[in-house]
């Protein structure tokens, strides 16, 4: 089968064929339908999230089942599934609570998950170590419901613990309309009533999120201008939660200087940036998150939304042939939504 590898730091992935995996007892072999195509890749590929070579990338994956392993009940081939991605040691504490995202053991384990230190789904089959990291899709198609393992998942991670702050009166912020970012202004509309900024430095992500149905838009190419448009718009109440899902310096320090009292930072993205402290700055009562993923359960309740028709994903789809091409489209800011892997 065609593969799309991660072969060594500083070098593009590279096709390669690889035997048709089996699975063993307890594991699950997945015919994959998409896998999608992530920011968070570029980290890896450039050597800035550490794994030892060599993997198959793609760690936002569905597809249908084809094998089950001696021992896995409760499912048959051919079920369409989403796999969940952070993969934990399954028998801690946050493990045995769905939230494997935040394994105590995460130390320990020399992968994040398929596609992150372990074989992913940028290939025709994968293989999932246990039944419990797959998720049923319903009516939904694998192809573009791949997106929603990740792109939905991390943002409606971060969106649901702030909701107790996203009355009608409030404001939220999101920084960066791309493959998560169009995917967290969907998650806003349909659980919150709390008013939207979108902020982007490209204005036809902006344009993106206009035809989602945001209305205030703000291009952030120019920080300073961006601060003065955003608190004219929110006056002395300020931006109560400030979602930041590039995490650069730039956008890092746009979201201290526009949160209000009594409000939330969530940096979802790897851009590297560092959060200055200073005294009234973060203003008082602001908590800072630094989410990772979301939770099995919550996996389940994104694909109940999408399900429902609240939420979807934009893709573009690509054959696995062309991954270093999208990945190069990706590194440029080309990628409008989400680009999925189609074996």
């Amino acid at each position: 089968m065609k593969a799309v590898r991660y072969v060594e730091a500083g070098k593009p992935p590279e096709i390669i064929d690889l035997p048709t995996p089996e699975p063993s007892a307890g594991q699950v072999l997945l015919k994959v339908g998409g896998a999608g195509v992530c920011h968070s890749d570029l980290h890896v590929l450039d050597g800035e999230v550490p794994f030892a070579s060599p993997f198959t990338l793609g760690h936002e994956n569905a597809g249908w089942i084809a094998a089950l392993g001696e021992g896995v009940s409760g499912w048959k081939e051919g079920d369409p599934v989403a796999v969940y991605g952070p993969w934990g040691c399954g028998a801690c504490r946050t493990c045995q609570t769905s939230a494997e995202n935040y394994c105590e053991r995460h130390a320990s384990i020399p992968t994040y998950g398929g596609g992150l230190g372990s074989d992913g789904g940028m290939a025709e089959y994968m293989i999932v170590p246990s039944s419990r990291l797959l998720v049923p899709l319903g009516d939904l198609d694998p192809v573009t419901a791949a997106p929603l393992s990740d792109a939905a998942l991390t943002p409606y991670h971060a969106i649901k613990r702030a909701l107790p702050l996203l009355t009608p009166d409030a404001t939220v912020l999101v920084i960066g309309i791309g493959g998560l970012g169009h995917m967290a202004l969907q998650i806003l509309q349909a659980l919150s009533p709390a008013r939207l900024i979108a902020a982007d430095i490209d204005d036809a992500k902006l344009e993106h999120a206009r035809e989602l149905g945001v209305e205030l838009c703000i291009n952030s190419r120019d920080s300073k201008t961006a601060i003065e448009q955003i608190r004219e718009l929110v006056g002395l109440r300020g931006v109560t939660l400030a979602l930041d899902v590039v995490g650069a310096q730039q956008t890092v320090d746009l979201c201290s200087a526009v949160v209000g009292r009594a409000s939330r930072i969530s940096i979802l993205g790897l851009g590297g940036g560092v959060l200055r402290y200073s005294a009234n700055r973060p203003p008082y009562g602001c908590e800072v998150t630094i989410p990772y993923w979301g939770t099995r359960t919550e996996l389940m309740e994104v694909i109940a939304l999408a399900r429902a028709g609240h939420i979807s994903s934009e893709v573009k789809t690509f054959p696995l042939e062309q991954a270093a091409e999208v990945y190069q489209r990706l590194r440029e800011g080309r990628i409008r939504g989400r680009a999925v892997l189609q074996p």
